[in-house]
């Protein structure tokens, strides 16, 4: 557009094409282009004029194809469908468009969804029971959610800094471990302040879960009613719970089948995960039960209660959930 201006103001002071060609370095025909479309159009004849583009390599029918592929099953041999594919599949498109049509409509062949659906005739009922304890606890009870975290390995790996011939330094651990036994976590997670009481054990066993119980339960005044929440494992449901009755002041609830999610214990066991034991090298279940106690005093000092804010639970049919996620 500069170039342009250039042009008319120098023919605006009588300058010759070929004079102002020279001046601009640019060729006489377009000199005289632009001269001729400020003549007939004015200023709106040195904007561009309006183009059609280059035609569509391919058809909106042609997208509809490869969405309907998607849906069918891959070819002999192969898991999954992917841009090539499809594109030899149907011929006269590449794998290049494929991918850009999949892009546009989010589409991922490589991402894979999992589900676990709670098949709990009685599901509701739990559910919102759970939730209830969460959003509304008993006047001068406490609620608190245990769960364990079984076969937590001690895996010695090598670790550290690692220099490259291009001078830059990365830390990070070998992909080669040995194995130097399991230990097993138990943990009560207490709702209304979200501070976590520990124990460790070799086994996942009902004497296992009755000790860490007992402790519990200690930790407490007599007169306090303990609302425990629980998954289903065997462990914590025996068909005669003679500890239960000697613990009048302890109620379980369990969480549906297929929904330890409900379980507020289950979100503690991730963060620990996360901060103490992913990539961490240990040579002994001890070196990792050593780790998990350091890991629980620093979080207890910045403790707080997990924000339930999920105030409805609906359970939906296999089938209509499905249809929801594919869709």
């Amino acid at each position: 557009m500069a170039c342009r201006s250039q042009i008319i103001l120098a023919a605006a002071q009588g300058c010759s094409t070929e004079e102002i060609a020279q001046s601009l370095d640019v060729r006489m025909t377009t000199v005289s282009k632009w001269r001729t479309r400020f003549a007939q159009r004015g200023i709106q004849g040195l904007s561009d004029q309006n183009r059609s583009g280059k035609p569509r390599s391919y058809t909106s029918a042609m997208d509809h194809q490869i969405l309907a592929i998607v849906q069918e099953s891959p070819p002999a041999g192969y898991a999954r469908w992917n841009g090539r594919l499809i594109a030899e599949r149907l011929g006269g498109v590449t794998a290049r468009h494929v991918w850009r049509v999949l892009l546009h409509h989010r589409i991922s062949l490589e991402r894979r969804k999992s589900w676990c659906i709670s098949t709990d005739p009685a599901f509701s009922a739990k559910a919102s029971d759970i939730v209830g304890l969460y959003l509304a606890p008993p006047q001068s009870a406490m609620v608190i959610c245990v769960d364990e975290k079984p076969g937590i390995q001690a895996l010695e790996r090598a670790q550290g800094w690692l220099r490259l011939p291009n001078g830059k330094a990365l830390t990070g651990f070998s992909h080669e471990y040995v194995r130097h036994g399991t230990t097993t976590l138990f943990a009560a997670l207490e709702v209304a302040t979200g501070r976590v009481q520990t124990g460790h054990y070799n086994r996942r066993r009902r004497r296992e879960f009755l000790a860490f119980m007992n402790d519990v339960v200690a930790s407490y005044p007599s007169d306090v009613a303990l609302h425990v929440v629980l998954d289903n494992a065997s462990t914590h449901k025996p068909k005669d719970d003679r500890w239960l009755r000697s613990h009048p002041n302890v109620h379980f609830h369990y969480t549906p089948t297929h929904a330890s999610w409900l379980n507020q214990a289950e979100i503690w066991f991730s963060i620990l995960a996360r901060a103490a034991l992913k990539g961490a090298s240990f040579t002994s279940p001890k070196q990792v039960r050593m780790a998990i106690d350091g890991f629980v005093t620093a979080y207890s000092q910045r403790a707080q209660p997990f924000e339930w804010t999920k105030k409805t639970v609906h359970q939906q049919s296999v089938k209509n959930y499905i249809a929801n996620l594919c869709h």
